[in-house]
C-alpha cells in the first residue's frame, strides 16, 4: 500500500484537520496507519508516550484520536521560536539548542537522512503513513530546501491529495498553479483535490467542480462544508479561528496572548465549555472585564515578561487581589527572580519576576520533558512538562493564584470545577474527555460524508 501526502494549495488550507480526519477514517477501515510530518514550525508541542520527546500537536492529536502511542518518529524535526533569526531545534524529540535559520536551510541535506529514517521506521510498522505537508509545496525558490512536501512525496512515491481553501478566494488559480508547478512524477501521483471550508449553497460550486475536472483534468474528491473544530490547534493563527457559543456563559476568562505563547492547546477545554466565555487579551483594560486571568506558557519567558511590563500588566498581575492561573512560563514569572546564568534564553543573568511567589527560578541546560499523572492542588491530573526552569515545587497555590509547570491542567474536569466554582459557585462543569471523543468522531464523519474516501483507498492500493 502507498503512503499518502496531504498538500495545501496555500498556507492554512486545512491540511492538519484533513490529515487527522483521513488518518482516522483509514484506521476505521481497518488499515494500520500512522500520522507524520517531517518538519513542523510551532511553539505548540506535546510530550510523546514513547521516549519522552517533543512533537507538534497535529501529529500527537491524530495519533491519540486513533489510540496510537505517540512517538518522536511522527515529527522528527520541530522548530520553535528563538531570538532574532534563530530557532530552537528539536530532532527526534530531543532539544539540540538554538540554530541560525539560514544555517538550518544550508544544512538541509544533513537533515534529510533524519527524516528518511523516521519515515522508513514508521513504514516498517504501518501499512500507510499519512504525511502532512507544510505551506505550499511549490514555492519555487524553496523546493530544494523543503522537507515536508516534495522531498517526502518524491523519496517515498506517496500518493497525493491537494487541499484548497475556498474562503481565501482565488481557489481555481491556487489549484491550477500548484498542480502544474509540481514535478511531472508527482503530478501523476495526485489522486485529486478537496475543496475545503465551503460556506453557502453547495450547488453554486457545481460549475466549479466541472471546470476543475474537465479543464484542469484534476478529480475533485469532494467539497467540504465549513465546520468549526475547536481541537488540535497547531499555531496561534489557527487558535484565533476558534468559535464559541457564549449564550450560557457565567464566567469570563482572559488568556494573555503573549508574543511567544506556547502550548495553547491548554485552553481547548475552555473554548468548548458553555459556562466559560474565553478571550485572548493583550491589554490591561481587557483584563479588567475578566473574572479570571490565565498567564500561559511561553517559549521566551524573559522576553514576554518584559513585554508584560511594557504593556502595564505588572501592577495587576502582582496584586493578590487578581485571580490568576499561571502555567509553565507564566508560573516562572510569578516568582521573585528568574536566574539565567547559562544564557539559556537571554543575556540577562537575573530578572525580577512579579513576586507573588517566594523564591527563584533557575534556568538549566537540561530540559525537563516528561508526561504523567500529577498531584496538583490535591487533585490527580494527567499532564506533561516541557521547561528549562527549575523551582522547589512543580505547583503552588497562594491567595488567588494557581501556579504550575503542568500542561493539560484544564483537561481535568475536577480541576476546572475546583478553580471555577470558586469564581462562581453556580459553575457545574462538563465531561471534556467524552466531548473530545464525540467531537472527533463527528468531525471525521463530516469529512467522510463530504469526500470520496473509497477513491483515496483504491488509489493507495494501486
Amino acid at each position: 500500500m502507498h503512503s499518502l501526502s496531504i498538500f495545501g494549495t496555500s498556507s492554512d488550507a486545512g491540511k492538519s484537520t484533513l490529515s487527522f480526519a483521513i488518518t482516522y477514517l483509514l484506521h476505521k477501515r481497518g488499515i494500520k496507519v500512522a500520522p507524520f510530518k517531517a518538519q513542523n514550525v510551532s511553539n505548540n508541542s506535546q510530550v510523546t508516550d514513547k521516549d519522552s520527546g517533543e512533537i507538534a500537536i497535529p501529529q500527537a492529536f491524530a495519533a491519540e484520536a486513533i489510540g496510537l502511542p505517540t512517538s518522536p518518529l511522527m515529527n522528527p524535526i520541530l522548530l520553535k521560536s528563538g531570538g532574532a533569526s534563530r530557532a530552537h531545534m528539536i530532532i527526534n524529540g530531543k532539544s539540540v539548542g538554538d540554530t541560525d535559520v539560514w544555517e538550518y536551510y544550508r544544512n538541509m541535506k544533513k537533515l534529510q537522512p533524519i527524516v528518511k529514517s523516521a519515515f522508513l521506521t514508521l513504514q516498517e510498522e504501518y501499512e500507510c503513513v499519512v504525511a502532512e505537508g507544510a505551506g505550499s509545496p511549490v514555492e519555487l525558490n524553496l523546493m530544494k530546501k523543503d522537507l515536508s512536501n516534495i522531498y517526502i512525496a518524491d523519496e517515498f512515491n506517496t500518493k497525493i491529495v491537494l487541499v484548497a481553501d475556498i474562503q481565501r478566494g482565488g481557489v481555481f488559480a491556487s489549484i491550477y498553479g500548484v498542480y502544474n508547478l509540481l514535478p511531472n512524477k508527482l503530478r501523476k501521483n495526485v489522486i485529486g483535490v478537496v475543496i475545503n471550508k465551503f460556506q453557502g449553497d453547495m450547488s453554486l460550486f457545481d460549475e466549479g467542480v466541472k471546470i476543475i475536472e474537465n479543464e484542469f483534468k484534476i478529480p475533485v474528491l469532494g467539497v467540504v462544508p465549513f465546520k468549526p473544530f475547536n481541537l488540535g490547534f497547531e499555531d496561534s493563527q489557527s487558535l484565533m479561528n476558534y468559535t464559541q457559543n457564549t449564550t450560557k456563559s457565567i464566567i469570563t476568562v482572559g488568556v494573555i496572548k503573549l508574543p511567544h505563547i506556547s502550548n495553547f492547546t491548554d485552553f481547548e477545554p475552555l473554548v468548548v465549555d458553555e459556562e466559560i466565555e474565553l478571550h485572548f487579551i493583550t491589554s490591561v483594560s481587557e483584563m479588567r472585564s475578566c473574572e479570571l486571568v490565565i498567564l500561559p506558557g511561553s517559549k521566551r519567558v524573559i522576553d514576554d515578561l518584559a513585554w508584560l511590563r511594557e504593556r502595564g500588566f505588572e501592577k495587576k498581575l502582582s496584586s493578590k487581589k487578581s485571580p490568576v492561573v499561571a502555567i509553565c512560563g507564566g508560573y516562572e514569572m510569578m516568582f521573585q527572580r528568574i536566574l539565567d546564568e547559562e544564557s539559556i534564553e537571554s543575556s540577562f543573568k537575573e530578572v525580577i519576576g512579579f513576586g507573588r511567589l517566594k523564591g527563584d527560578v533557575h534556568f538549566t541546560q537540561e530540559k525537563i520533558v516528561k508526561k504523567g499523572s500529577y498531584n496538583i492542588f490535591g487533585i490527580m491530573v494527567d499532564g506533561y512538562e516541557i521547561h528549562n526552569g527549575i523551582t522547589k515545587k512543580r505547583c503552588k497555590e497562594a491567595k488567588n493564584l494557581y501556579g504550575t509547570f503542568i500542561h493539560g491542567l484544564f483537561d481535568s474536569d475536577a480541576m476546572r470545577y475546583y478553580i471555577f466554582s470558586k469564581i462562581n459557585p453556580n459553575y457545574k462543569g462538563y465531561n471534556f474527555k467524552k466531548y473530545k471523543k464525540d467531537a472527533i468522531a463527528e468531525f471525521a464523519l463530516h469529512i467522510d460524508k463530504s469526500i470520496n474516501m473509497q477513491l483515496i483507498v483504491d488509489a493507495l492500493d494501486d
